[in-house]
């Protein structure tokens, strides 16, 4: 399981697991949320805010952490990563799971990962890191075809 970094004294490994690349961590953002939030200055309102889709993925797709809800404290936080890429075609947008990124990462193109962790309890929600996957083109190659192709326009 994975945790958050400023929880419970967790260390990340984002960076030295392989094949991952332009990571960009997203802690110092959260952080900055997080103290408008003890602070006042930010309502609960609009950091709680997860939609039933990202709540749904949450549920479905996501990784359960240890680490406990920065807002609520009663939950524990899941991870959930969507991917976003040219080559991906209709797969684009949608949640997907360690294991099934894996397998796009050596089937795939290049695409991004966006990881936001979600309380399911009280709807905080933030986006925790994103990188990059896939192969990476060569230079001066056109990248290759999908493997699944679109249907044709009518």
């Amino acid at each position: 399981m994975l945790g958050h970094p400023t929880d419970q004294g967790l260390v990340r490994t984002l960076a030295a697991v392989p094949g991952r690349r332009s990571v960009v961590d997203y802690s110092l953002q959260r952080r900055a949320v997080l103290a408008g939030v003890h602070a006042g200055r930010t309502g609960l309102f609009e950091v709680c805010d997860a939609s039933p889709y990202l709540s749904r993925a949450a549920k479905y797709h996501g990784e359960p952490t240890d680490a406990a809800c920065p807002v609520c404290r009663r939950e524990h936080l899941t991870l959930v990563n969507y991917v976003y890429g040219e080559h991906l075609g209709p797969v684009a947008g949608q949640a997907k799971t360690e294991a099934e990124l894996a397998r796009m990462d050596a089937a795939q193109d290049e695409f991004s990962v966006y990881r936001v962790e979600v309380c399911r309890g009280c709807g905080w929600n933030h986006l925790d890191c994103s990188y990059v996957l896939g192969v990476e083109p060569e230079p001066g190659r056109k990248p290759r075809r999908s493997r699944h192709r679109a249907a044709p326009e009518r």
